[in-house]
């Protein structure tokens, strides 16, 4: 049977993230895992929305879940963190408030949905899929640091994703496709995200410290599922090197284009020409099983 689910990919995932929405999509096309992209989907507001008012922050995502709805799904997946976390919150606000629940319905013009899931694709690959059978690439002596950033996990008690301080779904996802993950203390720790533009100087210092560590336990990758961490790791690390002195070279890989490598879909297809950091060395050994 064909898993299916309504798809929110979100303004990155069309433009900056590219590589993500594509990635993603051919893993799904190789597991049977159909996503229906939502129609007519609108921006989810991410924190300028947050910033300026509560309720444009609610409903915003909560229009793309009414249209969900409309397509008859019960479960949307969204890729990006700020996605993921905005609809989540979208779900536990109303749920939790009566009288917002109430004002955004207003503010809509229709009555919210009774039951909708929201998904990063850390889920869907977690859940009894044998990622294993599809594997026909090795990846030898790539030993890779999973990095979720700040928000897929937190808040714990409205996001209900995986462990808050020490998540290991990606961990897990990974290694079934016999690459080396690696423990150390940054999963979760901030980027900077959005603040990159304002704050080059505090984002430089926190994307120095993730790369520094992911350094210093032996990675020579960084695995990441949200395209804010993927900027700023990637497209800055030039800047951190020249700042700090620093030389890293570390590739940033989204999750799903590690899966599309070993599931031996070819890497034009999974966006990697769009890093800045290339991973063409760390690659060069990969095997046809």
């Amino acid at each position: 049977m064909t898993l299916e689910y309504a798809y929110y990919p979100g303004c990155s995932l069309h433009s900056m993230a590219a590589e993500y929405d594509i990635s993603f999509r051919a893993v799904c096309d190789k597991l049977g895992i159909e996503m229906r992209e939502i129609e007519g989907w609108i921006c989810c507001g991410t924190t300028p929305a947050h910033c300026t008012s509560k309720l444009l922050s609610l409903a915003l995502p909560m229009q793309n879940l009414c249209l969900a709805e409309k397509m008859g799904m019960t479960e949307v997946v969204a890729p990006c963190a700020a996605c993921f976390s905005r609809l989540k919150a979208a779900i536990h606000e109303t749920a939790e408030h009566p009288e917002v629940k109430e004002q955004i319905s207003s503010i809509l013009d229709e009555p919210l949905p009774k039951s909708m899931n929201v998904l990063s694709p850390l889920e869907i690959f977690s859940k009894g899929i044998d990622l294993a059978s599809a594997v026909t690439t090795e990846l030898p002596g790539l030993k890779v640091v999973c990095y979720y950033g700040c928000l897929l996990t937190r808040p714990p008690k409205m996001m209900q994703f995986d462990e808050c301080e020490y998540p290991m779904s990606m961990d897990r996802i990974i290694r079934s496709l016999g690459i080396e993950t690696l423990d150390w203390s940054y999963k979760t720790e901030c980027c900077g995200g959005g603040i990159s533009a304002t704050e080059t100087d505090i984002v430089l210092k926190l994307t120095h410290d993730i790369l520094e560590e992911a350094r210093a336990v032996g990675a020579n990758a960084v695995a990441v599922a949200c395209p804010l961490c993927h900027t700023n790791l990637d497209t800055r690390q030039a800047g951190i090197e020249k700042k700090y002195g620093s030389s890293f070279g570390l590739p940033i890989f989204y999750f799903t284009q590690l899966m599309g490598l070993a599931f031996g879909i070819p890497s034009d297809k999974l966006g990697l020409h769009r890093h800045f950091v290339s991973a063409d060395e760390l690659l060069s050994g990969m095997r046809k099983g």
